[in-house]
């Protein structure tokens, strides 16, 4: 049994715990600094908690001690504390940061270090890096790559069409921070909100546009090797230009605590969400001018034995898969590890991956144990 520190107990810090708790294969131990929030928490045997101010980094250090992996599920501005103490104390570290100077920083750290440093864990930037970079690799020369990801809400009720569904720090990241994207064979940045485009999947009529963060590492990986490369987040029609209205006309942009204040007081948090991943690539293979698409949507459920969203459910299997892989020798042990160095058919195959098919990943109410799934070469 692996020892495992989850920093942040929020939503998705919980589901991160009670996913791994299940399994019988990982003693938790989720630590945050609000006894309110610890408190929240799911009660299971396998898991413990600890009041811990990370800016503290002595207190940081001691509690990492000993423990196989670091999983940071705290907010972006808080990671690269977590990485560092990380790297003191030789554990590995796992976050889900879409936040591109973070992750800068993790790749800094992760030189010549003993242990494994792997960002980006999540849904997007993680899943859809994994899955675009396995698309991309069945082309002899590619033209072009398209990342479309949205947590959304099934029952939208308001003129942004949009509940709170995840961090509402994350969120206003993305809709500020500039974003990357390959443009004629170069990474160059781009504005965020722009590049509206309209899409339909399953007869339902989505917007998306740009945000920061969700190509992840692969946006370096893949320059100079394709023409076009952007990511897009996905919302129903109508929100990206409230937004907009909201960030530059009322100048919000500039004041980010009263966005958050105004987004967690006006829009509804709802468990009853759908997450649309949508990814297209098109390339030339023997000759021929072809698409490859990877279109998929997960909604929320009961997954052993607790209700969870679309989005804490893929959030949540993407880090769980990647740990799952680390303790299991299928990862590097050590330096820098991207998602893209993950094989797709290897994280589906993954009893936390199987999570991506709805029901499948469940048995008798239960995550499998590791040694169940655990491939016979590994």
């Amino acid at each position: 049994m692996k020892n495992i520190s989850i920093i942040g107990a929020g939503k998705i810090g919980g589901a991160i715990a009670h996913l791994l708790a299940e399994t019988g294969d990982y003693r938790v131990i989720v630590a945050d600094r609000s006894a309110e929030q610890l408190a929240k928490l799911d009660k299971h045997p396998a898991i413990a908690t600890a009041e811990l101010d990370i800016s503290d980094s002595v207190a940081l250090d001691a509690h990492l001690g000993g423990q196989f992996a670091v999983l940071s599920a705290a907010p972006f501005h808080l990671t690269g504390a977590i990485a560092e103490s990380a790297a003191r104390t030789g554990t590995h570290y796992l976050d889900l940061t879409e936040d591109v100077a973070t992750t800068r920083r993790v790749e800094v750290l992760a030189k010549g270090a003993a242990n494994a440093f792997i960002p980006q864990c999540g849904l997007a930037p993680g899943f859809i890096s994994i899955v675009a970079h396995d698309l991309a690799k069945r082309f002899d020369k590619l033209d072009s790559v398209r990342m479309r990801v949205g947590a959304l809400p099934q029952y939208p009720s308001n003129a942004l069409n949009y509940n709170l569904t995840w961090s509402t720090d994350g969120l206003i990241n993305e809709y500020i921070e500039p974003c990357e994207a390959i443009v004629e064979g170069r990474l160059i940045s781009v504005p965020a909100m722009e590049e509206r485009e309209e899409f339909s999947l399953d007869g339902v009529t989505y917007e998306a546009f740009n945000t920061s963060g969700g190509l992840g590492t692969l946006a370096k990986t893949l320059e100079g090797r394709v023409r076009t490369m952007n990511y897009r987040t996905i919302r129903y029609p109508g929100h990206q230009a409230i937004i907009k209205a909201l960030l530059n006309d009322f100048n919000l942009k500039n004041r980010r605590d009263v966005l958050k204040d105004l987004f967690e007081n006006a829009l509804p948090a709802t468990m009853q969400d759908v997450v649309v991943i949508f990814v297209t690539v098109c390339g030339w293979r023997d000759g021929r001018y072809l698409q490859e698409t990877y279109a998929n949507k997960v909604y929320a459920e009961t997954v052993a034995g607790v209700r969870m969203s679309a989005i804490q459910i893929t959030t949540a299997a993407g880090i769980c898969t990647v740990l799952d892989l680390l303790a299991g020798g299928l990862l590097p042990q050590s330096g820098f590890v991207r998602q893209e160095d993950i094989g797709l058919d290897a994280f589906l195959a993954n009893r936390f991956g199987r999570l991506y098919q709805p029901g499948a990943a469940a048995v008798n109410g239960k995550i499998q144990t590791l040694e169940t799934l655990k491939p016979a070469a590994a």
